[in-house]
């Protein structure tokens, strides 16, 4: 009798799981749909949005924007992009091998691509259409030069992309061909929701793809070693859908797992931790929910040399006022990983507003949320080790690009930023407004 007891449970929690992540597309569907309504993607084009120049934080302004010890370098719009629904999502960044810097910025139709300059400005360079539709979900990750882009577009399947092809495009931006342009176009999957890169091993995994698929929208595993020819050695389904990931060549405290590939995955209402070396067999190593838990949606770990520690960003507590979210300021929970197989949720750390958090990324004891109308936050989190409840976190800086709901001191809606990129050597940030644009900016703390 124990093992359907244990089956029935699983089926409830998964069928649950996927009720709620209707709602929650249902939700920022039906919020985005009123946006457009009220003409909130076409009011942005011609509006003091950006800096032409540098606009340093000076007396919590930068421009228009509230901010504390983060400079406003640059702006473009989504229309000046090449955007035609001038809607925003994913970002990430590439560096060249002569240390040019670039951003692939999302958008609902395609993918714009940006450079840096040394001073911080940002140039558009070209852009990639969608493979098939438009959708408000794109997400890429980029290996080896190459940027691997997946959508919840119908039948996207994966666009690989070569961004060195940007490195010789002169005057005008170039809108890329979606068939002779691409290194390769993979079909074997339709849409998917994020993807994620673990460059060290050639590694993409598609996440979120088909519930009703064999892989149940697990991890879907790409060999990128030919970017010309992704192959799929194998799937994690276990524990269903991955809402988004974390993979790394683990070296941490849990001494029997050192070498060995593991993916934290963020699957909808737990921490699940696995061990994919063996592609053909992967290994669930543990399977960790957490108090006030509402929409597990994406974390990252505090520090890739130490492995001790992640954070973590759930997208419905605020929403639904869950636990200690019930004050609808951003809540990151906060994760002991000293044991694979014991995760513990040692506390918690909560903004000084109230906003949705979407994405972190972390960096030199730096988390960089991307915190939808709130912007990025960044916040300090060297004080794990002593203190692994939260208590010693503190938000060193940030930049709010969505100033219509500061006097009210952050309003909880699916509007503002989607997501930061913080990892280039010049120390610039890339940030994604879904109804903006792409900021570059500079922390100075």
């Amino acid at each position: 009798m124990k093992f359907p007891t244990l089956l029935a449970l699983g089926l409830a929690a998964s069928t649950h799981a996927q009720v709620e992540m209707d709602r929650l597309m249902r939700l920022k569907t039906d919020h985005w749909n009123q946006m457009r309504a009220q003409g909130a993607f076409n009011r942005y084009d011609n509006a003091r949005l950006g800096a032409v120049r540098p606009e340093p934080c000076v007396n919590g302004k930068s421009g228009p924007y509230s901010c504390d010890k983060v400079d406003m370098l640059s702006f473009l719009s989504h229309s000046q992009l090449g955007s035609s629904t001038k809607e925003g999502n994913d970002i990430w960044g590439w560096t060249s091998p002569d240390g040019r810097e670039f951003g692939a910025v999302g958008q609902t139709d395609g993918t714009a691509f940006v450079e840096i300059d040394k001073g911080g400005a940002l140039r558009y360079v070209g852009r990639l259409p969608t493979q098939t539709v438009e959708s408000p979900w794109r997400d890429m990750k980029v290996v080896n030069g190459y940027v691997y882009i997946g959508s919840e577009a119908a039948d996207h399947g994966l666009q690989v992309f070569d961004m060195r092809k940007l490195l010789s495009v002169r005057g005008s931006p170039k809108t890329f061909n979606t068939g002779r342009d691409l290194t390769a176009w993979y079909r074997g999957f339709g849409s998917s929701h994020n993807i994620v890169a673990h460059e060290e091993k050639n590694m993409v995994y598609a996440v979120g793809t088909s519930r009703s698929s064999s892989c149940k929208g697990g991890l879907f595993m790409l060999d990128v070693s030919n970017p010309a020819n992704p192959t799929s050695p194998g799937c994690v389904s276990e524990d269903g859908y991955v809402h988004d990931a974390q993979c790394v060549v683990y070296n941490g405290p849990d001494t029997q797992y050192n070498g060995k590939e593991i993916c934290f995955n963020y699957n909808e209402d737990t921490l699940t931790i696995v061990d994919v070396t063996n592609k053909a067999s992967p290994r669930q190593i543990s399977r960790t929910p957490y108090a006030g838990s509402a929409y597990t949606h994406q974390g990252w770990l505090t520090s890739t040399s130490d492995m001790s520690f992640l954070l973590l960003d759930d997208e419905l507590d605020e929403v639904d006022r869950t636990g200690v979210a019930a004050n609808n300021r951003t809540t990151t929970y906060i994760f002991n990983i000293t044991s694979l197989a014991s995760p513990i949720n040692t506390g918690y750390y909560q903004s000084p507003v109230k906003s949705i958090d979407h994405n972190q990324y972390t960096k030199d004891g730096l988390s960089y949320q991307s915190n939808y109308n709130s912007g990025l936050r960044i916040v300090d989190v060297r004080s794990v080790e002593a203190d692994p409840t939260g208590k010693g976190f503190k938000q060193v800086g940030f930049f709010d690009c969505h100033p219509e709901d500061d006097a009210a001191g952050g309003i909880v809606e699916f509007s503002g930023s989607w997501s930061v990129y913080p990892y280039f050597r010049s120390g610039y940030i890339l940030l994604n407004s879904i109804e903006r644009g792409v900021f570059a900016l500079r922390y100075t703390g």
